[in-house]
């Protein structure tokens, strides 16, 4: 899909979708847990969907009592040798070692440029957790036989902390004890989401300040539960800039004090200086002159698209750290912010190590690709807002991944 947009202002109300980060990990749990859980607030993007048919095809047995609601009966009974992951990165890490608790052997597939993302940091540790593992040269498709050992185990974190989600949520569905060393641990308000959903769920884990040693008690396994899923800060991050750039946005539905690391965009736009409002469950923000901040989003590193947007509407250089996070995402983030802002007159500097630099001024139209990233279609749509000419973006749809309508909510904001 190609869309063309123009500048405009934005004025109104917006409730962004629920958080997929914590719908894939309380599916994941509400697989393995005994009983029937009900999860709320579900909203069905791509990566939702595949998580969805992870857990069918994994043995649990899913219903839709409402329109944004979910019945999952637990259960692992695996119906096919092989899961479909789509294109889904966390689903992938994630439903690896679920998958490897199974005693059969059960070969994961991905879709896109989910095939071109490195999977070689599970290798080892499933291994030895005894898991039988058949791997792709280092990419999907990988087959995984159990069933999964207890016991101790080190992984490397410093790429991605998803893996140590999967590997928290299989191990916690266990009753033995278990302890689990991360070496370098990278993004630490998911891994506190992956805690919280255990507990919710009836496990519970403990973990040093550092997030360097977990550990696991022996139990009963997890218990089914009902889960209410909050607002998603990532796709509330779109629209708490938008508003900065472009007039004034009121985010719903948003928990000020949720663990999810995206929560950090308003410490970005306060550096930045954009009025911000905090209310119950609700942000607004306002458009003021905005002027160059710095900001670590290592921690946040889905957090860059929006804030290269951001800081190509401010006065000077503002410097992000965090780049070496974003290699291995849908697409190499930092080096496509470059290439697209580029076209639209931004320069965006990646010559320091771990560090994108970005000259604000003035965003001049012109024709991108979208490079099959969801975060970076949504970042080209913000530079729109304040484009002398109309800005086309090419493989819109992508949007899809994570908030199928958006596009729809940005014309409803839109004011000419």
């Amino acid at each position: 899909m190609e869309i063309t947009l123009h500048a405009r202002t934005l004025q109104g109300v917006v409730i962004p979708p629920c958080s997929k980060s914590y719908a894939q990990r309380a599916l994941a749990a509400a697989l393995l847990a005994n009983g029937s859980s009900t999860l709320h607030n579900i909203a069905f993007c791509d990566d939702t969907r595949s998580a969805i048919r992870c857990i069918e095809v994994l043995g649990a047995c899913v219903e839709r009592p409402g329109e944004k609601s979910l019945r999952i009966k637990g259960g692992l009974n695996p119906t096919s040798d092989r899961l479909p992951v789509g294109e889904s990165g966390l689903a992938t890490r994630l439903f690896t070692p679920i998958a490897a608790l199974c005693n059969t052997p059960i070969t994961i597939e991905g879709e896109g440029t989910l095939l071109m993302r490195p999977m070689t940091m599970m290798f080892e540790p499933l291994k030895a957790l005894r898991v039988e593992l058949r791997d792709g040269g280092g990419f999907l498709p990988i087959q995984v036989r159990g069933p999964m050992q207890g016991g101790k185990v080190e992984v490397d974190g410093g790429i991605s902390s998803q893996f140590i989600t999967g590997l928290l949520i299989a191990l916690a569905s266990r009753p033995e004890e278990m302890t689990l060393h991360v070496k370098n641990p990278v993004s630490l308000p998911y891994i506190d989401m992956t805690v919280e959903v255990i507990r919710r769920f009836g496990r519970e884990i403990d973990h040093n300040d550092d997030y360097t040693e977990f550990y696991i008690p022996a139990g009963e396994g997890y218990r089914a539960t009902d889960f209410e899923i909050e607002g998603d800060w990532s796709s509330a991050a779109t629209w708490l800039v938008g508003g900065a750039l472009a007039g004034e946005v009121r985010i719903e539905n948003l928990s000020t004090l949720s663990h999810q690391a995206d929560t950090a965009i308003c410490r970005a736009l306060e550096r930045a200086g954009a009025a911000i409002t905090c209310e119950q469950g609700a942000i607004t923000v306002s458009r003021r002159p905005l002027k160059a901040f710095q900001f670590d989003a290592t921690h946040s590193p889905d957090l860059f698209p929006v804030l290269a947007a951001l800081a190509a509407s401010c006065e000077g250089y503002s410097e992000i750290r965090g780049t070496s996070r974003l290699e291995h995402k849908e697409s190499n983030r930092a080096e496509v912010i470059q290439e697209e802002f580029s076209k639209l007159g931004i320069a965006v500097d990646l010559s320091t190590p771990d560090l994108m630099r970005i000259r604000g001024g003035k965003i001049s139209g012109g024709v991108c690709s979208a490079h099959g990233d969801h975060r970076i279609a949504m970042a080209l749509a913000l530079m729109a807002l304040r484009s002398e000419e109309p800005i086309t973006i090419q493989g819109a749809e992508c949007v899809a991944k994570s908030y199928p309508a958006f596009f729809d909510d940005l014309n409803t904001l839109s004011r000419p």
